[in-house]
């Protein structure tokens, strides 16, 4: 607790930059969170992109980054354990394997189960494979990961999610906000994929814009080895992806759009689409 107080005080009280490089072991619980809280004490709105980076190298236990603030980037060279960013309030993490690893990354599990659960606002890049009920309860991180276990984005109400590769089984059950954009190489995810409350549709030039500047930021933080093909490989990768919008929030976007096309803008606009989208789930309920 107290070598990263020490090691961030110029950030805590002055906003100053801190670089540091420092080993993690598997029973270092909920690093950086008492910093970020810290944080947050003296500045609530955060700090500047990338003041605080810290770089670990090792076995992270659980929780690391859980409810970090913008800011804080806590790069991880290594691996982690369960509710990676937990909470995660705008800070970034980026996780990959050390240099001197052999394993293909997209192949393996990199971090554990609920990574970024209930996480609100920050961006996550992950070089491997993620377990279990990946952002589960996501309102607004934007995440890229190469793989993930079975019930990925469950109950998700914002954010963006690019899956680079494949998904586990039960996909989007309760999503009700948010987007998510998965790599469909095997044209099977369809059979994974829950649709009670979401569709399954093609990407639009929008959408692509979105996923490619993603990837490349990945690739950037990562040097991930599958995040560069998927870039060299554009044109014949792009049509493979699938997005997963649910219904309600897609009605609301649309009914959104609607109202600042007509002229109006913030409470009114709200107010507008929230009316439009009020009518069409009546209409819906009707008929």
């Amino acid at each position: 607790i107290t070598v990263l107080l020490d090691l961030c005080k110029g950030a805590m009280e002055k906003g100053e930059s801190v670089k540091a490089t420092l080993p993690i072991k598997n029973t270092n619980r909920v690093v950086g969170t008492i910093l970020g809280n810290e944080i947050t004490k003296r500045h609530p709105e955060g700090l500047a992109e990338d003041t605080v980076h810290l770089h670990f190298q090792g076995s992270a236990g659980q929780s690391l980054g859980a409810f970090v603030p913008k800011g804080v980037t806590l790069e991880l060279e290594g691996d982690a354990n369960d509710y990676l960013g937990k909470g995660l309030s705008g800070g970034k993490i980026i996780v990959y394997p050390p240099a001197v690893s052999t394993f293909v990354p997209e192949e393996n599990i990199i971090i554990g189960n609920v990574a970024f659960y209930g996480a609100t606002g920050g961006e996550a890049y992950i070089s491997g494979v993620a377990g279990e009920r990946f952002c589960v309860r996501n309102s607004g991180v934007t995440a890229v990961v190469e793989a993930v276990g079975d019930h990925g984005c469950e109950y998700m109400t914002g954010g963006k999610v690019v899956i680079i590769g494949s998904t586990g089984r039960n996909f989007a059950a309760g999503m009700s906000g948010g987007v998510a954009y998965v790599l469909d190489e095997k044209g099977d995810f369809a059979t994974r994929c829950n649709t009670e409350m979401s569709d399954i549709e093609p990407l639009d030039e929008e959408d692509l814009e979105t996923v490619r500047q993603m990837v490349e930021k990945h690739v950037k933080y990562t040097k991930s080895a599958k995040g560069s093909r998927v870039l060299a490989n554009w044109e014949e990768i792009a049509p493979k992806f699938v997005k997963v919008m649910p219904r309600d929030y897609k009605r609301v976007i649309l009914a959104l759009k609607k109202a600042f096309e007509s002229g109006l803008s913030g409470d009114e606009a709200l107010n507008a689409a929230f009316e439009e989208n009020s009518r069409d789930v009546a209409r819906i309920g009707g008929s």
